[in-house]
């Protein structure tokens, strides 16, 4: 019986990435086996180390290659094993894949923007077309809470929203945000019956001031120095908007400063009372539970305020148009519901911070827009006044993110 041995000599050049390589060698790897001759083995290519050789009496079972071979016989004893290389795009596929879903995130968000925009800018043009011509806050507000309803069942019908699973308890926490909820609309439409659309939403620029307030009062929240160093130019431009205003009148005025109390009163109660030991409530469903709770705490309230006014033959006694005031009064009804729900969803897919700073850029657009449409008349400090006010509004969305220094 003879015995011989397999010895290998050679270099295989590795590398991971790219212009990245490293160099080993390998010397003198003896092998027994049965037979009087010598084997060696060259390998080239970006592999490992680990190599598959043959031999007509010689079988080992423990080398095995990760790629597979190319083998050129030089000789009757000697074998060249060369490893065919595989480009590894894996990586750069990947990295394309999440680029690529990035891009249509980003995308998507951008038009929720947009389209929450353009629905804000047309429920406010159509809102205050029918404020008017019936200037009747109170039922314009149960008609709007109507629709919102009954688009919300129709999504849930449809299955284009899932049913929600809540509570008594639940319920029982909600009922303030709803009463907050409703106030809030009920006090933005008086206010857009009384001045000017561009006017109300530059008082409504000082939602900032009530929430350091309510949330000092209520939470215990301290604001910072760079908090409260905002609100001044916020403060200081709606006075100077209102001191030029031309559509300037007081029920206006505190119509929209109470649009702003209850609204903020609103974020604040849902951050005290609501339960957590509940399954959380998603933002879409919660705002279809709000709207469905404040259609029915406000419709009766309605019926006892102004009565029935949005008949034909009441419209029709007031000599006003029934096509123009239902047409313009549904609009504004969908507009008004779509814009808050795409506000929530947007508010699920960006920081509070986002969502605050797109909020200001908003009421910008709306301000713009309403001047534009309605050829509101604007001296040049009424507008100095509006652009301080709403820069302040940015301000504190950016310094909102500084945290207090800790001892």
């Amino acid at each position: 019986m003879l015995h011989g041995a397999v010895t290998c000599s050679g270099s295989v050049s590795l590398s991971g990435r790219r212009n990245h390589s490293s160099f080993y060698r390998y010397d003198h790897i003896s092998l027994p086996f049965h037979s009087e001759s010598s084997i060696a083995f060259y390998s080239t290519g970006r592999l490992s180390p680990s190599l598959c050789c043959s031999h007509s009496s010689w079988k080992p079972g423990g080398w095995i290659l990760s790629r597979s071979p190319v083998i050129k016989r030089e000789s009757s004893d000697v074998f060249e094993v060369k490893a065919t290389s595989v480009p590894d795009d894996a990586d750069e596929s990947d990295a394309a894949a999440v680029a690529k879903s990035k891009m249509a995130e980003t995308l998507v968000l951008g038009l929720l923007f947009g389209v929450w925009y353009l629905f804000n800018i047309y429920f406010n043009i159509y809102n205050k077309q029918v404020l008017e011509v019936f200037p009747n806050p109170v039922t314009l507000t149960a008609v709007q809470l109507a629709v919102g309803t009954t688009i919300i069942f129709l999504t849930w019908a449809l299955n284009l929203h899932k049913w929600p699973n809540i509570s008594r308890t639940q319920l029982v926490a909600i009922l303030p945000l709803a009463v907050m909820h409703t106030l809030g609309n009920f006090s933005t439409n008086m206010s857009l019956g009384k001045v000017s659309v561009s006017f109300t939403h530059t008082i409504k620029a000082m939602e900032p001031f009530f929430t350091v307030i309510l949330s000092t009062m209520f939470l215990g929240e301290i604001p910072t120095a760079w908090v409260m160093s905002s609100l001044v130019p916020i403060v200081g431009g709606v006075i100077l908007a209102s001191l030029t205003e031309v559509s300037f009148n007081w029920p206006g005025f505190w119509s929209a400063m109470a649009s702003n109390l209850a609204n903020q009163s609103r974020n604040v109660l849902s951050k005290k009372v609501m339960v957590q030991k509940e399954e959380p409530l998603d933002n879409i469903t919660l705002f279809s539970i709000i709207t469905i709770m404040s259609f029915f705490l406000f419709t009766p309230v309605a019926l006892l305020v102004e009565g029935v006014k949005f008949t034909p033959s009441y419209l029709q006694s007031a000599g006003l148009n029934l096509k123009h005031v239902y047409i313009r009064s549904l609009l504004a009804s969908i507009c008004f519901h779509a814009y808050q729900q795409v506000a929530y969803m947007i508010l699920q897919r960006v920081s509070p911070v986002t969502h605050s700073v797109g909020n200001c850029v908003k009421r910008v657009v709306v301000i713009v827009s309403s001047i534009f449409f309605f050829r509101t008349p604007v001296s040049f400090i009424n507008s100095i006044g509006t652009g301080i006010a709403l820069a302040g509004v940015f301000l504190y969305s950016q310094v909102k993110r500084i945290k207090p220094k800790t001892a």
